[in-house]
């Protein structure tokens, strides 16, 4: 059995590099991954803590994380193609202002 300290170990390097791509990449498509990569991490984390302790509550956290999540990517991913079509870029620093 592999102990739970190998997952939190996992699960922070995945938040890690999620919460780094966030702060030095300026491609929105790139952050959206990113920001779903800490998603996940903390996902990892609730399984792992839920696991170890034998109870459920976790689980059932992480589903609901991941139906909002899934919500999230749809609603994400549409906006992220309309800021592509109206700007032609996907670059933060370019379509920072709000005028369209």
């Amino acid at each position: 059995m592999i102990p739970v300290q190998h997952y939190l170990v996992l699960a922070a390097g995945l938040f890690s590099i999620g919460a780094i791509g966030v702060l030095v990449k300026r491609n929105v498509l790139t952050m959206f991954m990113c920001i779903e990569l800490m998603l996940n991490a903390v996902n990892l984390t609730f399984v792992a803590f839920s696991r170890h302790l034998g109870r459920i509550d976790g689980q059932i956290f992480v589903f609901f994380v991941m139906t909002v999540a899934a919500a999230e990517a749809a609603v994400g991913l549409a906006i992220i193609v309309a800021l592509y079509r109206n700007r032609e870029t996907l670059n933060v620093d370019e379509a920072s202002s709000m005028k369209w």
